[in-house]
């Protein structure tokens, strides 16, 4: 029946109107709207971005280079921020540019892309390489309470709109950037019909920033194989002591022998000598650890790499612990090629010109060191005595000297002082908070001294540090070794070394504890049996998160692939047998393996970005 005119037509029908109307327009408007909306992502936050990075060189590092702090490693934490915002200011002008082309802005985009991914690539690798060091730089100024203060005075004088507390917000920045290019190109894409004459564009700028993040993360890795072998061992008196065995001591005992045949009768240096020969020796001495560590590396890791490609060879294939260790051998035979070279000319430069000071004083030092040498030696007890009994007595000595080191060894490991409860930094409280919400109290243990690993497995932690007990034994049954979780990272610690961990509420004015109902329940909290009720304690929300620095397809059904900023759940630090360079992580509801090195801690922020109704 037709309406009549000004009646109110079927609501039925309309609807099924519209919805005809929307299945025959919308999918197509969808994508082209999406693609827009992209499009406007990529250039409103790669200006938020640029602003930001404006506001941590122009104000913030200003700001804190003129309290003038002695010891605050500006050049550590800024790295090279400024290339990276005059490359940024560049490409966000071309981006905006972008705007006025039309049906062309998409091909433009993509080449604006491939023009400066060389340029990229070679400052984002310097600042993503050095992000480590800098985090761990964050760190130690955060158990400074001077320099935590003037950090924040800083962060409060110049951006206080943000809220911001912590240097990391801003330092990680450049590496949530870089490895958000390919995310941003790829909705663009995806949202580009396959008959657009821009879509092989697309995809080649996709591939080039995909690729760029790939060659970061290679240079990042060879860094890191590079400063695994080349670091200093920082010992304590007690780690040293406790190398100390027949084998080494005996060894010192010969070098010192050799050192006192060359260095008896030798008069004191000359300042000449000192400042011409001995000082820029010592500094060559210096240069040359690393690059000798990691060459005497690369020649272990050539055995290995040569009998596997035999044995990959006669196989045909090779299990994943083979390739990473055929891939490291490669980053390391890599860098060495890269940088030996020019090391070696200066190293030789260097020598040359000690060579040429050593020759010329050594005529003037030879007759006087000779002249004085005679006079030492008549004025010795023993000067007179034959060379065999003099040596014979030497021996005799150094042996007695021996057995009373190793006496005052076995001593030291025996007798040592009861330990004490150190008091906690505000860093420290926060941890302990998470890890009673995880493990509960009577799982609390703090280190008595500091802990330097060893092995694989490991944890390098400093004294008075918190950690919660995992299993009081090893993967090989021994008890002496127990894994713990120290706050993120896992591993092994000496049992020795850890001490049980009293809380109490009055310790953690920070920490908010609900009341508690009974008397009982409002005494001090210390480590109670395990029949003893937990007490109740407040939700903790983790200010970091674990992301996909880089993307990573899958090879086999025991791997997950990932994508460069996807956000990951780690389950395991580690494989089955025990490596770090593997970690088990969970994406999206599945479960797998990929690389540790591919992963990357930031602060959790809030999603940014748009998204369509639905």
């Amino acid at each position: 029946m037709a309406s009549a005119p000004g009646a109110e037509p079927d609501a039925e029908g309309a609807a099924d109107t519209e919805e005809a109307i929307y299945e025959e327009v919308m999918p197509c408007d969808r994508m082209e709207l999406s693609q827009r909306l992209a499009v406007d992502e990529l250039i409103t936050t790669e200006a938020s971005y640029v602003h930001n990075i404006q506001l941590c060189v122009s104000d913030i590092r200003a700001h804190l280079q003129k309290k003038q702090l002695p010891d605050l490693d500006l050049e550590g934490l800024f790295s090279n921020t400024d290339d990276i915002l005059h490359v940024s200011r560049r490409f966000l002008k071309g981006l905006e540019a972008t705007a006025t082309q039309g049906h062309d802005q998409l091909l433009c985009i993509s080449a604006l892309f491939q023009e400066f991914k060389e340029e990229m690539e070679t400052i984002y690798k310097i600042y993503c390489a050095s992000y480590d060091h800098a985090l761990l730089l964050v760190e130690s100024y955060c158990k400074d309470p001077r320099l935590q203060a003037e950090i924040l005075d800083t962060l409060k004088a110049t951006v206080p709109h943000t809220g911001v507390s912590d240097l990391s917000f801003f330092l990680v920045m450049p590496v949530q950037r870089i490895t958000k290019y390919p995310l941003l190109l790829g909705k663009i894409l995806e949202n580009t019909p396959s008959s657009a004459s821009a879509r092989p564009a697309l995809q080649a700028a996709v591939h080039a920033m995909t690729q760029l993040n790939a060659n970061i993360n290679e240079y990042k890795r060879r860094r890191e194989v590079a400063t695994k072998y080349t670091k200093a061992e920082h010992l304590t008196l007690r780690d040293r002591l406790a190398r100390l065995n027949t084998h080494s001591i005996a060894k010192k005992t010969t070098r010192l022998s050799r050192l006192f045949m060359h260095e008896a009768g030798i008069v004191a240096k000359k300042r000449r000598l000192d400042r011409l020969v001995w000082q820029p020796l010592c500094s060559l001495s210096d240069m040359l650890v690393g690059p000798q560590q990691l060459v005497k590396k690369r020649l272990d890791k050539l055995l290995d790499y040569e009998e596997i490609q035999e044995r990959k060879s006669e196989v045909g294939s090779v299990t994943y612990e083979e390739e990473a260790a055929m891939n490291t051998y490669l980053a390391i035979n890599a860098l060495l090629v890269a940088e030996i070279p020019r090391f070696n000319q200066l190293a030789l430069q260097l020598l040359g010109q000690i060579v040429c000071s050593l020759s010329a004083l050594q005529r003037d030092l030879a007759a006087q060191v000779l002249h004085q040498a005679e006079k030492e030696l008549e004025q010795m007890p023993h000067g007179r005595m034959p060379l065999p009994s003099f040596w014979k007595m030497m021996e005799d000595t150094l042996q007695q000297l021996g057995a009373q080191l190793r006496t005052f060894c076995q001593t030291f490991e025996t007798v040592t002082p009861s330990p004490v409860t150190l008091p906690l930094n505000p860093a420290e409280e926060r941890k302990v908070l998470s890890l009673v919400s995880k493990h509960g109290p009577d799982k609390l243990y703090q280190v008595t001294s500091n802990i330097s690993g060893s092995k694989d497995l490991d944890l390098t932690l400093q004294r008075g540090q918190i950690v919660a007990l995992l299993q009081s034994v090893d993967t090989k049954g021994n008890t002496s070794r127990w894994l713990v979780d120290a706050g993120g990272p896992r591993g092994f610690v000496p049992a020795g070394k850890l001490q049980p961990y009293c809380l109490a509420q009055s310790q953690q004015p920070g920490m908010q504890m609900p009341a508690l109902e009974s008397s009982a329940e409002r005494r001090r909290h210390s480590c109670a049996s395990l029949q003893a009720p937990r007490p109740q304690v407040a939700t903790f929300t983790p200010a970091f998160q674990v992301v996909a620095g880089f993307s990573f397809a899958a090879r086999s059904p025991q791997e997950v692939s990932l994508q460069a900023g996807q956000p990951v759940l780690v389950l395991e630090p580690h494989d089955k047998k025990g490596s770090k360079e593997w970690s088990l992580v969970e994406v999206n509801g599945q479960r797998g393996y990929v690389p540790s090195s591919y992963l990357l801690t930031v602060p959790a922020q809030e999603p940014v970005g748009w998204s369509l109704p639905v």
